[in-house]
């Protein structure tokens, strides 16, 4: 049996033609865009609300995310891997990385509030710079979780205090995304 994606021919001169990508390699795609599917379906509502995409491909996601029968599951999961084959999928795997923080911007964000840290740390005026830039922060609270962390680097201990002031500063900062998100959708609803 020969393969289908190479074509021969009766002259011995010709060389076999190309003629497109093996079952093999079309089954792996496919399987790549059902593996795409799958990480859009586990997101929530606010989240897929996000993410542009196509009508028909946004519909059949959440009809999968409705689904609770293993088999349709599964023919769910490759309806989405039919649609998503004639869509663009670069901007859908950048929103994911996005969503799961692996990208550039995402890793930048972490690494500034990381630096903050380090310098709140070294300086307690630092605190006016977070006051300004976050209000509604709870400065009393960081006073407090600084003097501590620093008290566990004196003493050698678990640096708990240390990592619950860059937890507190991600709060504070996807506090103030979600509120500017918030507004953006607010604007759109009084433009309708």
């Amino acid at each position: 049996m020969r393969p289908k994606s190479i074509s021969t021919h009766t002259e011995p001169d010709d060389e076999p033609q190309y003629d497109g990508p093996s079952k093999s390699q079309r089954k792996r795609e496919s399987h790549a865009l059902q593996d795409i599917g799958a990480q859009l379906v586990a997101l929530s509502a606010n989240q897929l609300k996000r993410i542009e995409m196509p009508d028909n491909l946004r519909l059949a996601i959440e009809e999968t995310q409705r689904t609770r029968s293993r088999e349709g599951l599964r023919r769910q999961m490759q309806y989405i891997g039919k649609v998503m084959r004639g869509i663009d999928t670069a901007p859908l795997v950048e929103a994911l990385d996005a969503i799961r923080g692996v990208s550039a911007r995402a890793v930048a964000r972490e690494q500034m509030l990381e630096r903050m840290r380090e310098r709140f740390l070294a300086d307690e005026q630092v605190l006016g710079d977070i006051a300004a830039q976050w209000p509604g922060a709870d400065l009393t609270h960081l006073r407090t979780l600084r003097r501590n962390a620093l008290r566990e680097r004196e003493q050698n201990k678990p640096p708990r205090a240390f990592r619950e002031i860059f937890r507190v500063l991600r709060q504070l900062e996807h506090g103030s995304a979600a509120e500017t998100d918030s507004d953006i959708e607010e604007e759109f609803d009084d433009d309708e």
